[in-house]
C-alpha cells in the first residue's frame, strides 16, 4: 500500500478559511463530512502518512477517491451546512444514531381542530407536541389520568369525535366522564384551546403560575360559600400537585436545561439525554451511536448537540454536559438563532448537577452494555457473529467453544489469570476457570504458563471419567447407575481468544506448539484499536465495526477481563485476612473493623503501633503484635 494518498491536494492548495469537507468514494458516494475553522490544518491531518493513522481512519481515507470543501463566513456557518450535509448524505463514516425506540410518549396533536391527548411511539404525528419518552406505558396512562382531572382536554378518538360533532351526541368517554373535548358537550372549541394551551403549557414546564391560580380561585371561591366550585377548583389543585410529585425536584424550580450523559468505547457511545424543566426531569431519551473513524469525546459531544437540536426549536436556556466541545461558543450562537435568545453550554461540574450527571452517565454506561450484549443474545445474530469469525480467521468449522484467557496483577505481584467460556455465541459461567500464578517474568510468560496449565488436561484420558451416580427411584425403584461423564475442562475449545496483541498471540501460538494442539486456532484482540491479531502475521485483522463478530469477541474479552479482575480482588482480601487470623487474640470480627478503619492493606502495614492502638477493641499488646506480625511478613 502506498504511503501517500494519489488524490492527496497539492501544498498551498487548501485553504486556511472555515469550511465543510467532503471525502467521495470512486463512485461519487460521500463517505465522511467534517467541518474545520481552518481547512488547511485539519485535512493535514488526514493525509499524514498512512502508517500513522487510526486503522478505521486508515481504512476511511483509503477507501476515498477524492475529498472537495466548501469555505464558508463563519464558524457557525460551517455548523449549520455540516449538519445538512450529513442529513443529506447519511454518510457511512459518520457517527450513526439509533434511537431508542422502546419508550412510549404522550403526545397532544395540536394539528387537530380539537387537539386531543395520546399515548404513542410515533414520532412523526404532523403537529403534535410530544413529551417524554415514559419508561413504561402506564406511566404515561397514569400522568394523562392525573392531568386531564386538572386541564379536561380531549382523550377520544378521531371517530368518536367526529361522530359527536355530527349527531350533536356526546361521545361515550365524554359520557362517562373521561373526556373535556368540544365532542362533550361542555365546551366551545375556543375554550377547548385554551385549555390545551395550558395544559401544554404546565407539561413543557410545570408552570407553578397554575398552582397560585388554582388555590386563589380555591379560596376565593370558599370565602364566598361557593363550595361545589371550591371543591371542583380543589380536585384540580389535588391532581396539579400529584402531577409534581412524580417527578423529583433535581435542580432549582425555576431551572430549565437538557443534560447528556454519555458513555463510549472505541466502537460505540450511548447517550442519556435528562429534559429538564422547571426543575423537573420531565423526559429522558436515549440513543446509541456507532463510531466509525476515531473521534475524541469532545467531538462526540458537538455531533450528539446537533443531532439533538437540528430539527428542534425546544432548546433551553443552558446544556450540561460531561465535556466542552473544541466550538462551544460557535454551538451557543448556532443553538441561540433556534431559541431566539442566549443558551448556555457548560459542563456539570459540582452540586446537584453533578449528581444528575453521575446519574445520566451511569445510565449511559448501562445502556451501553445492553447495547452491545443484545446483540449477541439473539440467535441470528450469534449465528452470523461464528460464521464471520470462520471466515476471518480462516478456520475449517465455526468456533462453538471459544476459551478467553486474561492476565491480570497488581504491580507485578498477585498475578491470576481467568479464563471464560463461551459455547454457540453464549457465556458458560459454570465452566469458568481461574489461575494463580506463583512465578512470571512478564504478562507473555504468563500467558505462557496459563495455556500450558489448561491444555494439559486435554492430554490426561485416564482424568477424563467423572462417575455421577444417579439416586436409586430416578430410573428404578431398586436400581443405582453409574454413568461416565467429560469434566467441564477436558473438552477442547475451536478457538482460543487472549486479550492482548501480537506478543501475547504469539505467547500462546508457542503454547499450543509445545502441547501438540495446533488444530486448536488462537487469536488476540488488542483493545486500543480493537484489532485482531493472528500468529506469524505482520498486520491485523479488522474486523467491520459493526459486525456481530467483533460485538462477541469483546464481550468476550471484557468478561475475562471482569473474572480476572474479581478473583484478584478476593485473592488480595483473603491473603490479608489469613495474615491477620495468624495473629493471636485477633478474631475475624476485629479484622473487619481493622480493614474498615484503616481503608487498605498499604494503610495498615506502614501504620505504627500507636495508630494501630485507636481501633475501637484493639489494645496496646495486640496493637503491638499486629505491627511485628505485619512487618515481617
Amino acid at each position: 500500500m502506498a504511503d501517500v494518498l494519489a488524490y492527496k491536494p497539492r501544498a498551498g492548495e487548501i485553504p486556511t478559511n472555515p469550511g465543510v469537507y467532503r471525502f467521495r468514494d470512486a463512485d461519487g458516494r460521500v463517505l465522511y463530512v467534517g467541518k474545520a475553522k481552518n481547512l488547511r490544518q485539519r485535512l493535514s491531518n488526514y493525509f499524514a502518512p498512512l502508517r500513522t493513522l487510526h486503522e478505521r481512519t486508515r481504512r476511511m481515507v483509503t477507501t476515498a477517491a477524492s475529498v472537495e470543501w466548501t469555505v464558508v463566513p463563519t464558524d457557525v456557518d460551517s455548523l449549520q451546512l455540516e449538519y445538512m450535509w450529513i442529513k443529506e448524505f447519511d454518510p457511512p463514516f459518520n457517527v450513526r444514531y439509533k434511537d431508542d425506540k422502546s419508550y412510549p410518549f404522550m403526545a397532544v396533536t395540536l394539528g387537530d381542530e380539537a387537539p386531543r391527548v395520546i399515548v404513542t411511539r410515533n414520532r412523526k404525528i404532523p403537529g403534535a407536541r410530544y413529551f417524554g419518552p415514559y419508561p413504561k406505558v402506564w406511566a404515561v396512562h397514569e400522568t394523562i389520568d392525573l392531568m386531564v382531572k386538572a386541564f379536561p382536554i380531549r382523550t377520544c378518538s378521531d371517530s368518536s369525535y367526529k361522530r359527536a360533532m355530527q349527531t350533536g351526541r356526546p361521545c361515550f368517554p365524554g359520557q362517562i366522564g373521561k373526556c373535556g373535548g368540544p365532542c362533550s358537550m361542555t365546551v366551545s372549541i375556543e375554550e377547548h384551546r385554551a385549555m390545551v394551551d395550558d395544559f401544554v403549557a404546565f407539561m413543557a414546564g410545570g408552570d407553578e403560575r397554575f398552582t397560585r391560580d388554582l388555590t386563589k380561585r380555591m379560596l376565593a371561591a370558599s370565602a364566598a360559600m361557593d363550595y361545589e366550585a371550591a371543591a371542583k377548583y380543589r380536585d384540580k389543585l389535588t391532581a396539579i400537585e400529584a402531577v409534581l410529585g412524580k417527578s423529583a425536584l433535581v435542580l432549582a424550580p425555576d431551572e430549565d436545561a437538557d443534560l447528556f450523559g454519555i458513555a463510549e468505547d472505541e466502537l460505540a457511545a450511548a447517550v442519556q439525554h435528562f429534559v429538564i424543566r422547571g426543575g423537573r426531569v420531565r423526559g429522558v431519551r436515549a440513543m446509541t451511536i456507532e463510531k466509525e473513524i476515531d473521534i475524541s469525546s469532545a467531538d462526540l459531544v458537538d455531533q450528539v448537540l446537533q443531532r439533538a437540536y437540528g430539527d428542534s426549536q425546544d432548546v433551553p436556556r443552558r446544556i450540561l454536559v460531561p465535556s466542552l466541545p473544541d466550538d462551544a461558543a460557535e454551538l451557543e450562537l448556532w443553538l441561540r438563532d433556534r431559541r431566539g435568545r442566549k443558551v448556555e453550554i457548560a459542563v456539570a461540574q459540582r452540586g446537584q448537577r453533578a449528581d444528575l450527571m453521575r446519574t445520566a452517565t451511569l445510565n449511559a454506561q448501562q445502556a451501553l452494555i445492553r447495547h452491545k450484549t443484545r446483540r449477541t443474545s439473539d440467535y441470528v445474530a450469534r449465528t452470523q457473529a461464528l460464521t464471520d469469525l470462520q471466515e476471518a480467521l480462516g478456520m475449517s468449522e465455526a468456533p462453538l467453544r471459544i476459551e478467553c484467557f486474561d492476565i491480570s496483577h497488581l504491580g507485578g505481584t498477585n498475578v491470576v489469570a481467568s479464563m471464560v467460556v463461551f459455547e454457540d455465541g453464549l457465556p458458560r459461567k459454570d465452566q469458568y476457570r481461574s489461575f494463580n500464578i506463583p512465578e512470571t517474568t512478564d504478562d507473555t510468560d504468563s500467558m505462557y504458563q496459563v495455556l500450558r496449565r489448561r491444555l494439559a488436561y486435554l492430554d490426561r484420558p485416564e482424568e477424563l471419567d467423572e462417575p455421577a451416580v444417579l439416586p436409586t427411584g430416578e430410573i428404578g425403584d431398586d436400581l443405582t447407575v453409574e454413568v461416565k461423564r467429560k469434566p467441564r475442562f477436558a473438552y477442547p475449545p475451536q478457538l482460543l481468544l487472549v486479550d492482548g496483541g501480537h506478543p501475547q498471540v504469539e505467547a500462546a501460538a508457542r503454547a499450543l506448539r509445545d502441547a501438540g494442539h495446533t488444530e486448536i486456532a488462537v487469536c488476540g484482540i488488542a483493545k486500543r484499536l480493537e484489532e485482531i491479531w493472528l500468529p506469524g502475521e505482520d498486520f491485523p485483522v479488522i474486523l467491520p465495526r459493526t459486525s456481530e463478530s467483533l460485538y462477541l469477541l469483546q464481550r468476550l474479552r471484557d468478561e475475562a477481563h471482569r473474572f480476572a479482575i474479581t478473583h484478584q480482588r478476593k485473592r488480595r482480601r483473603n491473603d490479608i485476612t489469613t495474615v491477620l487470623a495468624e495473629v493471636p487474640g485477633l478474631g475475624a470480627a476485629r479484622i473487619k473493623v481493622l480493614l474498615k478503619h484503616f481503608g487498605s492493606v498499604t494503610a495498615l502495614r506502614s501504620a505504627p503501633p500507636e495508630e494501630i492502638e485507636k481501633v475501637q477493641g484493639i489494645g496496646p499488646v495486640l496493637a503491638q503484635n499486629i505491627h511485628t506480625h505485619l512487618s515481617t511478613r
